[in-house]
């Protein structure tokens, strides 16, 4: 092939990827989301300033190191000055250069502090929300309401183009009220971030840290944990839904209905049908045990063992329930016993037990589940 047609080929190549693509750059940015708060907005400009400020020095930069290049190169004649440093420009840039920089720092300074401030604020808060990271999940505590949401990555047979940033039960929270989130985590650090409205706050096991927020505009908000905690750090997405504070009110109240109506059923002395449990028993499961042990059961070898065909949950009925009850020491396996109800933790050990081919047969109902207790 001769050197032109190579040429052709590669330009028509080039050309043909560029048009093929058009329709991804479509929906390319070049900033962060659209602050909706006032103290991301504040960090989002004090970002903007410094952007602009290193682009403009590097654009000065850039211009005096190519004039010098092409000025006072050596083809051309030119001679260093061996005495530049006692010349005028010599003698005050020493002066000038510490000013330029200072009165940089300075302009910088003064924004960069407000926003500093401003996340420290200690806010007389309208709502409390406790943000917990769990490998691979987020529970949101509304503290003064004593509700709770479990967060979980949405499959992608549901999500569709919106996988790895849909999950199943987003945080709701409504708008111009002040709203302080209490962070932690239960097992490594995780750092729950959404620019548009919260910074990036580490989520410490044993610790809490705390953020805050004002939401002034009602919408949809995504974002993504922010520290490497494992393998499934991908599959943290978080999402927010803002609305207005009469929606929110109205929204809590249907949970606080919904909490009450649950643990009446979960105390009764209903005996429960296999099938009943196993339905209910695989959303519990999906909700709080697949991030680790996976839908399949198969686990994650060498970190989560498998519940397929396992030794608990095709073994004794009371090892099962101890050990979803109260946990195994020295493991990642924490009880739940304080988390879920005493139909919840009947319906999961059914289920665990006659899913995926193991099909024990044998089903545990809630009373007794409290007489374990």
């Amino acid at each position: 092939m001769s050197a032109f047609n190579r040429k052709w080929l590669t330009g028509s190549s080039v050309l043909f990827l560029l048009l093929s693509a058009k329709e991804a750059f479509a929906e390319y940015a070049y900033n962060f989301p659209e602050s909706v708060s006032p103290l991301t907005r504040d960090i989002h400009d004090v970002h903007m300033m410094t952007s602009k400020l290193a682009f403009w020095i590097m654009v000065v930069i850039i211009a005096v190191v190519a004039f010098s290049i092409l000025k006072f190169r050596k083809s051309s004649g030119y001679e260093a000055d061996q005495e530049f440093h006692k010349g005028t420009f010599g003698t005050w840039s020493w002066l000038l250069v510490p000013i330029i920089v200072l009165g940089i720092d300075f302009s910088i300074s003064g924004p960069g502090l407000k926003a500093l401030d401003m996340v420290e604020e200690n806010i007389d808060a309208d709502l409390t929300v406790k943000v917990v990271g769990s490998q691979w999940k987020w529970s949101y505590e509304y503290v003064n309401d004593d509700v709770k949401i479990i967060s979980n990555l949405l499959p992608e047979e549901k999500a569709g183009d919106k996988y790895l940033r849909e999950v199943d039960n987003p945080l709701v929270l409504p708008t111009d009220r002040k709203v302080r989130f209490l962070h932690t985590a239960t097992d490594v650090l995780h750092a729950w971030w959404v620019p548009a409205i919260a910074i990036k706050k580490d989520s410490i096991p044993g610790y809490i840290n705390e953020t805050w927020t004002q939401i002034e505009k009602e919408g949809t908000y995504y974002g993504q944990c922010a520290e490497n905690c494992g393998r499934g750090h991908a599959y943290m997405p978080i999402r927010v839904e803002a609305v207005s504070p009469e929606k929110f009110d109205s929204w809590m109240a249907e949970q606080k209905g919904a909490k009450l109506a649950a643990l009446a059923e979960a105390q009764s002395d209903k005996e429960w049908a296999l099938e009943e449990l196993m339905a209910k028993g695989e959303k519990v499961y999906n909700t709080y045990c697949a991030g680790c042990h996976q839908a399949t059961g198969l686990g994650l070898p060498g970190v989560f063992p498998a519940l397929k065909g396992s030794a608990i949950a095709i073994g004794s009925m009371e090892g099962h329930v101890d050990i979803v009850m109260n946990g195994k020491a020295g493991t990642a396996m924490s009880g739940w016993s304080a988390q879920l109800n005493d139909l919840d933790l009947a319906a999961v050990i059914t289920y665990e037990r006659n899913a995926w081919g193991n099909d024990a047969g044998d089903l545990i109902q809630p009373k007794e589940i409290k007489a374990a207790r």
